[in-house]
């Protein structure tokens, strides 16, 4: 568990609990919506733990008893909902985990906080239940709702809750601190944040995920090597790839960047502008072999085998389509 100054971007989010902490105007609920990995349990984890530190701080001491509990997840008056169906928040998680705990005062701190991950997965019933708790919470008890799509939740919660939208975070700060915690060279760093989209959990996973280095390796080889391989080699090609199904849509990305690389460079001659910038070899010989019309036939052909696959249409149908429109153009 980190405090706010441990965290890479969301600047506006951490200034807006960090007022509110130090003007004591504390809401009872907030939602902190975004998509996975973005940040959203850093976010709440540090709010709580500074809301408890004794320090009193708008940042937490990290030194103090209770932050030093939060951070081992053993703070008593932070407590985390747990849910045995996986897919579902049920009435009686809420009920026994938030609203018959919440009457009981703080064991050792000035509020009880109550983190609910994947508040998506609360029912109708749940939010019903919920509710009650965020309608009338003693003075003590704050809610936080952690989700990937507050859509989900009833208009009723969303009008009770300060909602805390995750933004992206900019490539240049994930890159640079992809670079400094985890030793990358700045190649790699740059593949993991075009991937990554502003989502620094995701880009920190890829970084040191050896799946992902042996898919964007494999994508690569194809795409040297596209322009010779022979019809009769095809199914071949499709067969090596089908071994990454799961991964699929990450395998088009590689190869989707791959030829906006081609397209960047054809268009203005700057290898500083690349994604890709240790191909840059093989990059310049696709730019000077393709069109641009070409490069754009097969940036669409990508968009277009996603949705069919997306449709279910048969896997290697797609990709043989896919391939022979690589080849061609």
């Amino acid at each position: 568990m980190a405090g706010f100054s441990d965290i890479i971007g969301h600047k506006q989010i951490i200034e807006h609990l960090q007022k509110a902490i130090a003007y004591g105007k504390v809401s009872h609920a907030y939602i902190f919506n975004g998509p996975e990995k973005s940040g959203k349990r850093m976010l709440a984890e540090a709010f709580a733990m500074t809301l408890q530190c004794e320090g009193k701080q708008d940042n937490p001491c990290l030194e103090c008893h209770s932050c030093k509990q939060a951070q081992s997840h053993n703070q008593p008056d932070i407590i985390y909902l747990t849910h045995e169906k996986p897919a579902t928040i049920s009435v009686d998680d809420i009920r026994r985990q938030v609203n018959n705990d919440i009457a009981i005062k703080p064991y050792a701190s000035p509020y009880k906080v109550y983190i609910i991950d994947e508040a998506e997965k609360m029912n109708v019933q749940a939010q019903n239940a919920l509710l009650k708790t965020i309608e009338e919470p003693p003075a003590y008890g704050i809610i936080l709702l952690l989700t990937t799509n507050a859509d989900t939740f009833l208009p009723t919660i969303l009008s009770r809750c300060i909602t805390l939208n995750l933004k992206a975070v900019p490539d240049a700060e994930i890159k640079a601190h992809l670079m400094k915690a985890y030793q990358i060279p700045d190649y790699q760093a740059d593949v993991c944040v075009a991937f990554a989209q502003g989502n620094v959990g995701k880009a920190i996973q890829l970084a040191g995920n050896e799946d992902f280095i042996e898919l964007k390796n494999s994508a690569l080889q194809l795409l040297k090597r596209i322009k010779d391989i022979e019809l009769y080699e095809m199914m071949e090609a499709v067969k090596q790839i089908s071994q990454y199904k799961l991964q699929i849509n990450d395998y088009f990305d590689l190869l989707m960047i791959w030829y906006r690389d081609v397209l960047l460079y054809k268009a203005t001659a700057d290898i500083n502008s690349l994604i890709f910038k240790d191909e840059v070899y093989d990059i310049k010989k696709q730019a000077n072999i393709s069109s641009y019309s070409g490069i754009e036939t097969i940036l669409e052909a990508l968009e277009k085998a996603k949705l069919r696959l997306n449709a279910n249409v048969n896997f290697d149908l797609v990709m043989e389509l896919l391939l022979l429109n690589m080849k061609e153009n």
